[in-house]
């Protein structure tokens, strides 16, 4: 592979002529052995940038990413592509970890994707100066700053891998990162002399955003539907929103279906490839989705709730318009949300009696006794937890975030892991099983011709895919995969519902939990700055939208957009004064009105009368009822 050039690279693996911008200067600074910082809009290559590299070198590439669902999305990509990978993360036993690491050493593989929190456990280290490393990847490096909206103090342990690997280049990568995340990145990782970062201006020159403070969001978003469209995203801040918003869809036949973190793997995985596959247009969703999802033709984005940062905002509307074309991004809001984000830094901040609270809630749930736990994970169902002890959802996701960041636990999403299979079996012993119980033999052909290799190790395997691949029934794959299971022909290990609660340290006593107040003051400092910054965005009609997102992030001098709300309502012709008054005359008089009438009765051409009925709605002069009728506000 080391002969081979990057572009002969991206062609062999990836089918791809040319590099977008910026991707081959990055590959070669990193083939020069220089450490990199990558900048790159969702969606825009980052993942090429370390994959490329580390193919043409000999050795292993170590990727530290956050979030499983993105680590198995990854790891599928690059096994499609013919390319050896391994992963290792939370929600693993530590006899899978063990075979994981020595697969790594015979030297076979390419990739090792590694959740953070693994970096310092007694095994890595002990299996760390062994492998043959070449790069270290730093996915979603933005985790690693305590003033980025998304701070995990497991990746503060980054920095002293780089003891045990000293002459190992390190590209770290993220979608979105102000100034000073960047340097915080910088520093945090220890980069290298001679560092170069890379990033581009954060504007999507096709994407049109547009803000709206409608009567009614429901309203507001079937007319958004029926004029764009094409396929489309409704982010919603609760899993109950997306149910309802879904159905709010159907009644007016719009295809949609509803998508949250609380839904069974296989009707997650439903749900997605109905939309990936266009059988369902709209998918109605909390943050839990998206990640790692490639959809390029996906036309309008909505936010049907204001999410609480605009890196939230700019990585999931960042999701509209991926292949190029003109897309658009909305957000809908009413005045009530503000103060209800203004609301939540008390919530996401809590008061150190409130920690420990909760503390002593989730150690008695466990049962897990003081000075106990460390390096030890327990199925943690929330949901239940919730119902047991009835304590307030956001509470106790605030503090769960605040002891994470705080080093006693990480909570993995484990509910996205895959089930695995291994074959216990002989070549030998499988033909003499075949011969005697032909009923199990299309399961087993399945496994052997759906998963390279998996008759040699442990594979990831999705019942689902394989239940469609056979043309079963999938309960009928998982009750054949269980039976084969019992018989010791293989080991299959369904994939967990439940996520996992992993201890870094013993417990403490209650009373002895500590938090750093002055941390967490700053943390707290941080995301009302946030906050504020997206209130900021919502409300404001002065500024370019695109300008706006790219000064928050230090983007530098760009031209205003010219296609989103604000940069189209400065650009709209002067409405005459007297069409004003005679529109508004005309609504006074019948307190409310349809266009079609408005329209007769002010004698105004129709484009005209739209752009003045626009204008005062901006204004809010104007707004629309239930029934479409137009009057004063």
């Amino acid at each position: 592979m080391g002969e081979m050039t990057p572009a002969e690279i991206l062609y062999k693996y990836w089918n791809y002529s040319s590099f977008r911008p910026m991707q081959e200067e990055m590959i070669r600074h990193v083939l020069a052995g220089m450490d990199t910082l990558a900048i790159l809009p969702t969606g825009g290559g980052k993942s090429v940038c370390f994959q490329v590299p580390a193919l043409m070198n000999p050795g292993l590439c170590i990727v530290i990413t956050p979030l499983i669902a993105l680590m198995k999305d990854q790891v599928g990509n690059l096994e499609k592509r013919g390319i050896s990978t391994l992963f290792i993360h939370s929600g693993m036993s530590f006899g899978h970890v063990k075979k994981t690491f020595e697969k790594a050493l015979s030297g076979d593989y390419k990739f090792l994707y590694v959740s953070p929190e693994r970096l310092e456990t007694g095994l890595f280290r002990e299996y760390i100066p062994y492998l043959k490393v070449n790069l270290i990847a730093v996915d979603e490096a933005h985790c690693i700053s305590q003033w980025g909206y998304d701070f995990r103090p497991s990746y503060l342990r980054i920095g002293n891998l780089r003891g045990y690997l000293k002459d190992v280049p390190v590209i770290a990568l993220t979608a979105s990162a102000t100034t000073d995340v960047q340097k915080d990145i910088c520093n945090k990782l220890n980069l290298c002399e001679g560092f170069q970062v890379y990033s581009q201006p954060y504007i999507r020159e096709a994407l049109s955003y547009s803000v709206f403070d409608p009567p009614s969001k429901e309203n507001k978003l079937i007319e958004i539907l029926k004029k764009v469209p094409g396929s489309a995203i409704v982010y919603c801040k609760s899993r109950k929103r997306t149910k309802d918003v879904s159905k709010l869809l159907s009644s007016h036949h719009i295809s949609s279906g509803f998508y949250h973190a609380g839904l069974t793997a296989d009707e997650r995985r439903q749900r997605q490839d109905d939309w990936i596959g266009n059988r369902i247009r709209v998918i109605c969703c909390t943050n839990a989705f998206g990640m790692g999802i490639d959809k390029p033709d996906v036309r309008v984005v909505v936010h049907f709730d204001m999410p609480e940062a605009l890196e939230y905002y700019y990585q999931e509307a960042g999701r509209a318009g991926r292949d190029g074309k003109k897309a658009y991004a909305v957000l809908l809001y009413n005045q009530s949300e503000i103060s209800d984000l203004k609301s939540l830094v008390a919530v996401r901040y809590p008061e150190i009696k409130e920690i420990r609270t909760v503390f002593a809630a989730i150690c008695h749930y466990l049962g897990l006794a003081a000075n106990k736990g460390k390096d030890l994970s327990f199925d943690f169902e929330i949901g239940d937890f919730l119902e047991k002890f009835k304590l307030n959802p956001l509470l106790v996701s605030s503090v769960i975030k605040i002891l994470e960041q705080e080093g006693y636990f990480v909570l993995s999403d484990s509910f996205f892991n895959q089930s695995t299979v291994e074959f216990f079996a002989t070549k030998q012993t499988l033909y003499e099983f075949e011969s005697k119980y032909p009923e199990f033999s299309p399961v087993i052909k399945g496994l052997l011709r759906s998963y390279d290799g998996i008759f040699d190790q442990r594979c990831p395997v999705d019942e689902f895919t394989l239940a469609r691949f056979l043309r079963m029934d999938k309960e009928k794959v998982k009750s054949d995969l269980l039976e084969l299971n019992r018989r010791k022909i293989i080991d299959y290990i369904p994939r967990s519902e439940i996520p996992k609660l992993l201890f870094l340290t013993n417990r403490p006593e209650v009373t002895d939990l500590v938090v750093d107040a002055k941390n967490i003051s700053e943390r707290k400092k941080a995301y009302e700055a946030r906050l504020e910054a997206m209130i900021q965005f919502t409300i404001q009609k002065d500024v370019c939208r695109s300008i706006f997102i790219n000064s928050y992030f230090g983007g530098g001098e760009v031209n205003p957009c010219g296609i989103c709300d604000v940069c189209l309502n400065k650009n709209r012709s002067p409405v005459s004064t007297n069409n004003i008054d005679t529109v508004t005359s005309v609504i006074r008089m019948n307190g409310g009105i349809q266009m079609d009438q408005l329209k007769q009765m002010s004698k105004i051409p129709l484009p005209d009368l739209l752009q003045i009925v626009e204008y005062l709605k901006d204004e809010k002069v104007l707004e629309t009822d239930l029934q479409g009728k137009i009057k004063m506000k």
